[in-house]
């Protein structure tokens, strides 16, 4: 835990409260080295408590640890069956209802399925009410706490956080549900419901941020305002979810953007557009996800991607060396010099619904440093890896990729903002101010 979480952790005791619907607030976005997931920190519980939780982009809700023992809180309860607040969730839940046994259980009360995006696990276990809080901002440092009572979420136990970064007690569903962090925080402040999210690429650096509420501005050091540099291009939904637990004919959760072609260095990659789309059956299109370390693409795609890429790479005098597991194109470190984009290769750009709307991905972006397994030393190699000739996505935009980028979730106008890489306005996701202490 930051010196900032403690700061705040303590303070909470002496002041918080409900502040008005045009509130903004921050979160601090950590990189974990040994999964190469996010976690994000808020304060849950009464009294609260600084808890850090699995980052989840299409998550459903949020969920918690509720091991017996563990889990002490004195705002909590958990949802009878019966009242509309449980008929309201019956939409998340294949079986709403359920009696579960054991030390701390509750007869008769409502039931989620909350899901380990990771190992691809789900378990039945109660819903329940708390209390969360997350820090104020004017955009440009922290303020005082914000409380969001009555928060839905749904219990969990141990088994569910295999995989997870260590020191996580569950996970914060951002997805499209009206139960997701987002959409329950928008709603108890009768604000837009809209967030943002500024990814860190160092797990050894200052934390990323996500912001709730506010559309900006967004302020980086040296005083860059990111807000200001957003592009748009328009949010697509999936009829069909594809997640742990598949609810019949229940639209994705997860966000879909409109790729309709890739460039490298300006010159097209040959894709099947019809892979692009996402069809009556939910198949295909380019999904983001901060649950995938690296972008996947269809093997056609991934293919047709790679010899570009490699013919592009040529062209500027660099050729490809052993390559190292998962990627399959690398190079030795040596043999690139660096630019402040990261190391000099090719550029990348995912073209949306019109020509000059692309997301750019430069070398800080497209390329992973590993060690090498031999005495040429480290490499530079292709972050993309191949995701088979049948996939549910056939792009699938993963955390690497968006490292170091403003995306912005409009869920009011169905609409995503990027910025492509902050780092060219000499900036990154890890310079916003969580030094100052919160008001009193």
């Amino acid at each position: 835990m930051s010196s900032l979480h403690f700061v705040l952790f303590f303070l909470f005791f002496y002041h918080f409260n409900i502040v008005n619907s045009s509130t903004a607030f921050v979160a601090p976005i950590d990189r974990d080295e040994s999964t190469e997931l996010y976690t994000i920190s808020i304060f849950f519980k009464s009294p609260l408590q600084s808890t850090d939780l699995l980052l989840d982009l299409g998550g459903k809700f949020s969920w918690i640890d509720c091991t017996p023992g563990l889990y002490t809180s004195r705002s909590h309860h958990y949802i009878h069956c019966g009242t509309s607040l449980c008929n309201s969730l019956a939409s998340l839940a294949c079986s709403n209802c359920f009696r579960p046994s054991g030390p701390g259980c509750h007869n008769n009360s409502c039931g989620l399925f909350p899901e380990n995006p990771v190992i691809r696990d789900s378990i039945l276990a109660q819903a329940l009410i708390d209390s969360l809080a997350l820090t104020t901002t004017d955009g440009r440092s922290t303020g005082q706490l914000g409380v969001v009572p009555n928060f839905v979420l749904s219990c969990s136990d141990a088994s569910l956080l295999r995989g997870l970064p260590e020191g996580v007690s569950g996970s914060a569903g951002l997805g499209r549900s009206n139960f997701s962090l987002p959409a329950q925080v928008s709603s108890v402040y009768a604000s837009p419901y809209l967030f943002a999210l500024c990814l860190p690429s160092s797990s050894s650096t200052s934390s990323g941020s996500a912001f709730f509420n506010t559309g900006g501005p967004y302020y980086f050091s040296p005083g860059i305002d990111l807000s200001s540099h957003l592009v748009y291009t328009p949010l697509i939904l999936n009829p069909i979810g594809f997640t742990v637990i598949t609810y019949y004919r229940h639209p994705s959760d997860e966000y879909f953007i409109g790729v309709t072609s890739i460039n490298i260095n300006g010159n097209p990659v040959e894709v099947d557009n019809k892979l692009l789309t996402i069809n009556d059956n939910g198949f295909g299109g380019t999904k983001l996800s901060t649950v995938t370390p690296y972008t996947v693409l269809e093997t056609s795609i991934y293919n047709a991607f790679i010899e570009r890429f490699v013919n592009e790479s040529a062209t500027i005098g660099l050729t490809v060396t052993d390559p190292v597991s998962p990627f399959d194109v690398c190079y030795p470190v040596s043999e690139v010099s660096s630019t402040r984009l990261g190391p000099a290769f090719p550029t990348i750009d995912f073209v949306m619904h019109s020509e000059d709307v692309f997301w750019r991905m430069f070398g800080a972006n497209s390329m992973v440093r590993v060690a090498g397994e031999d005495e040429d030393g480290d490499l530079w190699c292709l972050g993309f890896v191949d995701g088979g000739e049948n996939p549910r996505s056939s792009v699938v935009i993963g955390g690497h990729q968006m490292e170091d980028n403003l995306l912005q979730f409009d869920l009011v106008s169905q609409r995503l903002g990027f910025s492509s890489s902050v780092l060219v306005h000499n900036t990154d996701c890890a310079s916003f101010n969580f030094t100052d202490d919160p008001g009193l």
